[in-house]
């Protein structure tokens, strides 16, 4: 075990290069997070994960992999997982007429929502992936393009229960689960891929509301993942770089004790900070030092790759200049992520009764 291990990093194809497999091998690397561009079809993606674990047996191999738009597996068997606002239109479907059992839309919701998190979670596991980046506890605000139908719905109660719905299926599946974007992401419209998102509301409007499923969700939550998103009522800097929204909301006041991890620190609202553009290296230092345990670096290992070689010889240097110390309890959390039991195999799901009866319950 290293003393703590907190860069997530991605791979630039379908198979290892000498690269990568020296960039996986480094103290410093924690996971992979892998992308549409790293799959072929389901026995290459076996084989890579295989090569991951290879090179180190702890790397925690993630990807986001929620349904609807956001699934990076899609052929060669994967079930296409529906969207959550689906979900959330199915909890308020009790039907029609004489027929209609109020409350009857719920539960069959809460069921599919179980099934999705078993599908998702049991059909990656064959394929060699520890985790997946879900659910989005975000509110359907409606103005949100890159939320959207991410959502499973506008009132936090809602998207609290679907929540911890779906991620009792992924624990079946024995896989982590984490609620994202912390502390909501729904209510702006910009994106903070490519802008840097600004909330202007006060913090009672958003405890009471956008971040209320955290803490009716903080026994089950197993990780948590701030927004790039500005909420100047509260701190400067974006959730995730805020010691105020991480230390005293998130772990102090809602009592959430789970892994937290940076979102990309290659998007735009990652990359300035009280004002300035800054490094990946200090994004990272900022990043960590707010309070995150694990820091994603996204997208940059194609072509020549050097914003993650200088990422991880910039950690190493901060570390030998003490701008950076490592976290005993940080690397604790993130071992906690990885899987507990042994995956499923593919052909053996196909025939498995509570596979099966999931795949009945989606919508």
């Amino acid at each position: 075990m290293t003393e703590h291990a907190p860069l997530i990093l991605d791979v630039a194809g379908t198979t290892l290069s000498a690269t990568d497999r020296r960039r996986l091998a480094h103290p410093l690397t924690g996971g992979v997070i892998l992308f549409a561009r790293n799959w072929e079809n389901r026995a290459q993606l076996l084989q890579l994960t295989s090569s991951i674990k290879a090179v180190r047996d702890d790397l925690l191999i993630c990807v986001d992999h929620e349904g609807g738009r956001v699934q990076r597996f899609r052929t060669d068997g994967f079930t296409h997982l529906p969207p959550m606002r689906a979900l959330g239109e199915m909890w308020m479907d009790d039907g029609k007429g004489a027929k209609a059992v109020p409350g009857s839309g719920a539960l069959r919701a809460t069921n599919a929502a179980t099934a999705a998190g078993y599908v998702l979670g049991t059909e990656l596991r064959a394929c060699g992936v520890d985790f997946s980046f879900t659910p989005v506890l975000d509110l359907d605000w409606g103005e949100s393009g890159v939320i959207g139908d991410r959502s499973f719905h506008r009132d936090p109660r809602v998207v609290a229960l679907l929540a911890k719905s779906l991620m009792h299926g992924l624990l079946q599946a024995g896989m982590a689960n984490c609620g994202k974007h912390f502390p909501g992401h729904g209510f702006v419209k910009a994106d903070s891929h490519t802008e840097v998102p600004v909330d202007n509301r006060s913090l009672k409007a958003i405890l009471a509301d956008d971040a209320a499923p955290y803490p009716w969700l903080s026994s089950t939550l197993t990780s948590v993942m701030p927004a790039h998103v500005i909420y100047p009522k509260v701190d400067s800097r974006p959730a995730g770089f805020s010691q105020r929204w991480l230390q005293e909301i998130l772990r102090r006041q809602m009592r959430f004790d789970g892994a937290i991890f940076s979102d990309d620190l290659s998007m735009e609202g990652a990359r300035r900070l009280d004002g300035q553009v800054v490094s990946y290296t200090d994004a990272a230092i900022a990043a960590l030092a707010a309070g995150c345990d694990l820091v994603l670096l996204c997208n940059q290992s194609v072509g020549d790759g050097r914003a993650v070689d200088e990422l991880i010889t910039g950690l190493d240097q901060a570390r030998a200049q003490g701008r950076w110390q490592p976290s005993v309890d940080s690397e604790s959390r993130r071992l906690a992520l990885l899987p507990e039991t042994l995956p499923q195999a593919w052909d053996d799901l196909m025939y498995q009764p509570a596979y099966l009866q999931a795949l009945d319950l989606l919508p």
